[in-house]
């Protein structure tokens, strides 16, 4: 999804602007760096198996002990080479940080992924022998400020999540699937601790996600209410007509695509879902929900290595990049 963005900064704070040292080769003359640093060279993967025998690998059962997707949520760190804002609120210093314990986090694995043409949803695809949605739940585990994880997600598929459970230190629940996007969150939703101050929304295909960029859009949510990672738009995005031919070009400056996690606080959350609800709105994303209200929505820059698996080629992309973190040649 993109979004138009016509300021990062608030007017009433001040900023600093530190550029940061290049963590790679000049950023676009080497592609086969794919914007990130091998951090953990003794990390090895397995190779993956595209076409698993069964709905679950056997491999991944015998890591549930040593998840992978903890070593590998928080050993990435990758940089981009680029200058970054922090902002400061007048007379106050730094921001207020998210307290331990209290973010629900609502991880949508529900998912029917028809455009990958596989014997079972994506998110239960093997990845380097994992299940991919198992990558983003180990990483949300292992997170101070996470008190719980609603998985939504088919009952058959319940089992995948409930073992991996017993190496984890946070709460897991569980709420089923709906017929669109909007109405799984909402299921997920309702089953939130109430006593939670951010609702962290997180699609199980984005496998990827670091610590780093969560932490990043968890306190911009605190901030301001609503927050959401996105990415600047690198391709030239046209607007067609029905005929598709060219209406007009857009102006690439002022576009974002958009990723998850997606935070929000759940007052404003819910207020959302009130008024979507009652008037029978259709929203993309969650925090689609939050513009109907007419209340900001920040975009809080992530990475563009947190991928959305929906294709087989796709899934070659995270394969890569997870092996190139690790060391292992192409």
């Amino acid at each position: 999804m993109l979004a138009a963005k016509s300021s990062r900064l608030p007017n009433s704070s001040s900023v600093l602007l530190l550029l940061l040292p290049n963590s790679i080769e000049e950023e676009h003359s080497n592609p086969e760096k794919w914007r990130f640093d091998s951090t953990s060279p003794s990390r090895t993967a397995s190779p993956a198996s595209h076409h698993p025998r069964s709905r679950i690998p056997p491999p991944c059962s015998r890591r549930f002990r040593c998840p992978r997707g903890v070593e590998i949520g928080f050993n990435r760190g990758w940089k981009c080479s680029r200058i970054s804002c922090i902002v400061q609120g007048e007379g106050t210093g730094a921001r207020e940080v998210v307290k331990e314990k209290s973010v629900s986090v609502v991880l949508l694995a529900g998912g029917k992924g028809k455009r990958m043409g596989a014997s079972m949803p994506k998110q239960y695809l093997p990845l380097l022998g994992q299940p991919i949605a198992l990558y983003s739940f180990f990483t949300f585990s292992q997170m101070s400020e996470v008190k719980e994880i609603v998985v939504v997600c088919d009952p058959s598929y319940r089992d995948v999540f409930e073992d991996a459970s017993k190496d984890i230190r946070v709460g897991i629940k569980f709420a089923l699937p709906g017929k669109e996007r909007q109405d799984s969150v909402f299921n997920g939703f309702q089953e939130i601790d109430g006593s939670s101050e951010l609702v962290c929304v997180h699609d199980s295909a984005r496998p990827l996600i670091t610590p780093k960029d969560v932490k990043k859009v968890m306190q911009d949510a605190w901030t301001n209410g609503a927050a959401v990672l996105g990415v600047p738009v690198k391709a030239t995005i046209k607007e067609a007509d029905n005929g598709s031919f060219v209406v007009k070009t857009l102006d690439r400056k002022t576009l974002w695509e958009m990723q998850t996690p997606q935070v929000i606080k759940p007052d404003l959350f819910r207020a959302g879902f009130e008024l979507v609800n009652r008037d029978g709105l259709e929203v993309t994303d969650d925090v689609s929900i939050v513009e109907h209200l007419k209340h900001p929505v920040y975009i809080t820059e992530g990475s563009y290595t947190n991928i959305k698996v929906t294709t087989p080629d796709d899934l070659l992309l995270a394969e890569r990049i997870l092996n190139m973190e690790a060391g292992v040649p192409a």
